[in-house]
């Protein structure tokens, strides 16, 4: 070989390994990742917005039509666990091509539902769909960054987990009012037909382990343990508390096949979801700071919006509006703490986002029926420049300590930790704000949010008590933000040793 054949392929491990510039293929692939996770994020919290409009439509009771969302999350319960398995067995980018087909096609059919069974069936279908996408989209980023760009890339992806809730809203109460409830489902088909189109032109091939064997008994354990447990939250808050049976006993045998699970999962040579990755230290600690996050924040975005309009009468619209400043503090952050992630350790980053998210929740304790819209504004700008600042992080600190085969096993481990904290989040504190309603306002009092339009004189009678109401529930949440605080206070300092090297399969820059 000449010298001046030799000279490329010197440079090229040198061009592999730099990590100050990501490459146009890397920001394609982050690009065709985030737009079906922006697709399946978006579709959760439009859905929402529309819940009383389908129950009038298909004359049900809202008990019923309910279960358009919990089926949907039941459904990605189910799923996820196996998006792993499927990952190593069949290929990443499989696995995303098939979830978006499967989420559309579900998406297509819910559009066309003629009665409340029917949309109930075609959300499962679609829940099937959009439980692996998410799973899938982390691992083909960290097989493609590398760790020694996952921080930046992770950024890109954290966009669609934290303006989704608040650009759903908005888009869902604009397409119910002035178009049609059939579009928050019609909506998803160009766009999942465009992620397909990219992804066939775009993703990286991979290579499948077809030896890979499914552990039936982990399966048979794992989903339906956090179906029950998952259904079981659900209905805490219209079963009123978690004292219902119908609350007890799926939660109960949830929790038995969970423990029974991780028993058996330990003792496997090849489980479904490999338990073993919490014995590093970088994961086990990121992994407990995000259920701790999930818990508190996820249901702070159940408690914001029900704030705007049950104290202060604002439409769905308007409250998805009002919530755009939280969205905007983390689009600043993201980049910045994506930027810093592939220089140290997350425990240098985490710690300061959490600190200004406990500081903004701190203040929403305080908040009132008469609260500054400016102030209020301001402290979510706030919250937001803290969540940019701390949920990526955490997430670029687990998955930058796993490399190799690993990576599909440790993102749907991730994927179900999130998943479960938000639904825990969601039922615990709708719980704790029925509890704190009766307590200002008498037995009964939760009844008032979600029952319809209440008049101003009405309103004006039982604003304060209500904002007084929220404001404790937010306390709760406060607390297991501090607790999530002290906790990355043990998260990692610096990189782990292998994210200064390139890995196999990443995307050069």
């Amino acid at each position: 070989m000449s010298a001046t054949e030799a000279a490329p392929a010197a440079q090229a491990p040198a061009a592999q390994h730099d990590d100050t510039h990501i490459s146009r293929e890397l920001l394609m692939v982050a690009g065709v990742v985030v737009l079906g996770a922006i697709m399946s994020i978006l579709d959760t919290t439009v859905v929402n917005v529309a819940i009383n409009t389908l129950a009038a439509r298909f004359k049900t009771t809202l008990p019923t039509i309910q279960w358009v969302a919990t089926g949907y999350t039941l459904a990605l319960a189910t799923v996820i666990p196996l998006s792993g398995w499927i990952a190593d067995r069949y290929g990443t980018k499989r696995l995303y091509m098939g979830s978006i087909a499967m989420f559309v096609f579900g998406s297509c059919l819910s559009g066309l539902a003629w009665s409340s069974t029917t949309i109930i069936l075609f959300r499962v279908l679609q829940g099937l769909g959009g439980g692996m996408i998410m799973p899938a989209g982390m691992t083909i980023l960290t097989r493609a960054a590398g760790p020694q760009r996952l921080g930046r890339v992770m950024a890109i992806m954290g966009v669609p987990m934290l303006i989704g809730p608040i650009l759903g809203p908005i888009l869902g109460g604009w397409l119910v009012t002035d178009v049609s409830w059939r579009w928050i489902f019609f909506i998803n088909l160009p766009i999942g037909l465009i992620a397909l189109m990219l992804s066939m032109r775009v993703l990286p091939r991979d290579v499948a382990q077809h030896a890979q064997r499914l552990d039936v008994v982990d399966l048979l354990l794992v989903s339906p343990g956090l179906a029950l447990v998952i259904y079981g939250l659900a209905e805490s808050s219209s079963s009123g508390g978690f004292s219902s049976g119908k609350v007890l006993i799926p939660l109960a045998v949830g929790v038995v096949l969970l423990i029974a699970f991780v028993w058996h999962a330990l003792r496997a040579s090849d489980p479904l979801i490999d338990l073993r990755l919490f014995k590093n230290r970088p994961f086990a600690t990121s992994s407990a700071s995000l259920i701790l996050m999930s818990i508190s924040v996820f249901g702070a975005f159940l408690l914001l919006p029900l704030y705007f309009q049950a104290v202060r009468g604002e439409s769905p619209l308007m409250a998805g509006v009002l919530l755009a400043p939280q969205g905007l503090g983390s689009m600043i952050t993201m980049p910045i703490a994506g930027q810093l992630s592939d220089r140290t350790g997350s425990g240098r980053i985490v710690p300061f986002g959490l600190l200004a998210v406990v500081g903004s929740v701190i203040w929403l304790t305080q908040i009132g029926a008469q609260t500054s819209w400016l102030a209020i504004c301001i402290d979510l700008f706030v919250f937001g420049l803290g969540m940019g600042f701390a949920m990526m992080p955490i997430y670029t600190g687990a998955m930058q300590s796993i490399t190799g085969a690993a990576a599909a096993r440790a993102s749907t481990a991730l994927n179900i930790i999130q998943q479960t904290g938000a639904s825990i989040g969601t039922a615990v504190l709708s719980v704790l704000l029925a509890s704190a309603l009766a307590a200002q306002l008498g037995h009964g009092s939760h009844g008032t949010i979600g029952a319809g339009p209440v008049s101003a004189a009405a309103r004006a009678h039982i604003a304060g008590p209500m904002a007084t109401a929220f404001g404790h529930t937010f306390v709760w949440a406060c607390v297991l933000l501090g607790v999530a605080l002290i906790g990355s206070l043990t998260l990692p300092r610096t990189r782990p040793a292998h994210a200064e090297a390139g890995v196999p399969g990443a995307i050069p820059v």
